[in-house]
């Protein structure tokens, strides 16, 4: 984390006059992944909270002006509302205090004071579940996995967990069918929901989904938060959009895991950035502010370390 002060060498001097060109950077960086307009926060600034260095306590010296051209002085008022609505900030941060190097790559999740170990030591699978009801009553925080039948949920927690076949995969979408509940470090909950759509089960099955799956989200008081898979190498599914849509009118804790961000379904399909942009874009409408999103890959394991250590927050405020 950098360290705000007075200019007092000439490292510091050097670095000042490179802010510009890293502002530049970071903004169309993390720009390109974010809605083109909306009308609830400004155009991205420069992300002058990166950046930031106190100089009320002393001037510089006039040699110190290294510098002809003038960069534009940015507002800390509109900086920090950017950051509040684009960026999501967990319990207890200080949306002044925002370093770049806070947001977890390839997302835009602020790493905050409850940030603690995230490491998988153990996992057990503790049993499946018919109903909600039927669901352990010891109140550990779950953090539950939705999405579409073929968006690499088992996969995603094989590879959270690092071990195979911890979650059943299968080439036939659909496998899952029941809520199956994965106690980790014997102290919080990984809980593989029923995909929906397209699934290869009875058609009695498939109707009950909705009801099955929302009586969970509803009625679950040790749910920390959802963890909504959605397949970056596609362009937007409207089911995925409207199970996003639904979540947010609910005002339920989400966060947006894009899987296969290593792929492309076809050389003149859109690129996975591009994709997520496309369904931030559709989805803002449900949301006041961006909920948590993060691009993950179970073959190259983009995200893995990240996606624990924005749970890991979650669940330690959750618990206190």
């Amino acid at each position: 984390m950098r360290v705000f002060g007075v200019l007092s060498s000439y490292q510091d001097i050097q670095s000042t006059m490179l802010m510009p060109a890293r502002i530049r950077l970071f903004t169309h960086r993390f720009s390109s992944l974010l809605p083109s307009s909306s009308s609830s926060y400004p155009p991205p600034p420069p992300f002058s909270l990166t950046f930031r260095t106190s100089l009320s306590h002393s001037a510089p010296p006039q040699s110190h002006h290294v510098s002809a051209t003038k960069t534009p002085k940015i507002s800390i008022s509109d900086s920090a509302k950017f950051v509040r609505t684009v960026l999501f900030l967990p319990p207890g941060t200080d949306p002044e205090e925002v370093t770049e190097d806070m947001i977890l790559p390839g997302s835009n999740i602020v790493l905050g004071p409850y940030a603690g170990e995230a490491k998988v030591k153990e996992v057990q699978f503790m049993g499946s579940s018919i109903r909600p009801k039927d669901c352990p009553k010891d109140e550990r925080p779950e953090f539950a996995m939705l999405g579409r039948s073929n968006v690499g949920k088992s996969s995603l927690i094989n590879s959270l967990v690092r071990k195979k076949e911890v979650a059943l995969t299968s080439k036939k979408p659909g496998k899952t069918q029941l809520i199956n509940h994965f106690l980790v470090n014997r102290s919080w909950y990984l809980v593989d929901l029923p995909g929906y759509g397209f699934a290869n089960a009875p058609e009695s099955a498939r109707m009950d989904w909705s009801a099955f799956t929302k009586g969970y989200f509803l009625n679950r008081e040790s749910l920390v938060s959802i963890l909504l898979l959605v397949d970056a190498s596609v362009p937007p599914q409207k089911i995925d959009l409207d199970c996003a849509n639904w979540i947010g009118r609910n005002n339920l804790p989400m966060t947006i895991v894009f899987t296969k961000c290593d792929k492309m379904k076809n050389k003149m399909g859109n690129r996975p950035d591009e994709n997520i942009k496309s369904f931030q874009e559709l989805i803002k409408e449900s949301y006041k502010i961006h909920p948590p999103w993060i691009m993950t890959s179970s073959v190259t394991g983009l995200g893995r370390d990240e996606l624990l250590l924005h749970m890991s927050q979650l669940r330690n405020y959750w618990d206190n």
